[in-house]
C-alpha cells in the first residue's frame, strides 16, 4: 500500500471544514475519508502558510494520471460553491484528496471507476477567500 503524501493546512481552514461539517449530512464514508485527511494534516497559522500549498481558496491546476486531462479548479466550501464558476467542494473525493498537497506532489485515490492518481502542476492562492458564516 502507498503512503500518504504529506499534508498541510491552516488553523483558519481547518476551523471552518469542522464547523461546515457539523452542519452537512455527508455519507459516512466520505465524512470519514475527510477527517482521515484532517487528523493526518501538519496544522500552521495562516500566516506561516507555504504559497505552493493548496488551501481553501486555491486554484490549483492537476492532473488525472489515467485520462491525462488537465484541470483548474479552486478548492472551496461546499458553502461557497456559487462564487465559484471553476469550484470544486473540498467535501468532495478529489477536494479533499487536493487539500492539503503543494506543488509538484501527487496523491492515490479511490474512486468508483477505481484507483487514480493525481499530479499537482501548479497552485496560486487567492489574495481574499471570505468565508460563508
Amino acid at each position: 500500500m502507498q503512503s500518504k503524501p504529506d499534508i498541510t493546512i491552516s488553523y483558519e481552514d481547518l476551523r471552518e471544514i469542522e464547523k461546515q461539517l457539523e452542519e452537512v449530512d455527508l455519507p459516512e464514508e466520505m465524512y470519514d475519508a475527510l477527517e482521515d485527511e484532517l487528523a493526518r494534516a501538519n496544522v500552521v497559522k495562516t500566516k506561516d502558510m507555504p504559497k505552493d500549498v493548496i488551501s481553501i481558496g486555491s486554484q490549483v491546476t492537476f492532473k488525472i494520471f489515467k485520462s491525462e486531462k488537465c484541470f483548474t479548479k479552486t478548492l472551496c466550501l461546499p458553502f461557497d460553491m456559487n462564487k465559484y464558476p471553476d469550484g470544486i467542494s473540498v467535501f468532495a473525493p478529489i477536494g479533499s484528496a487536493l487539500l492539503g498537497l503543494k506543488r509538484g506532489q501527487s496523491i492515490h485515490w479511490m474512486t468508483q471507476n477505481g484507483k487514480q492518481k493525481i499530479d499537482i502542476l501548479e497552485v496560486k492562492r487567492k489574495i481574499n477567500y471570505f468565508f460563508c458564516t
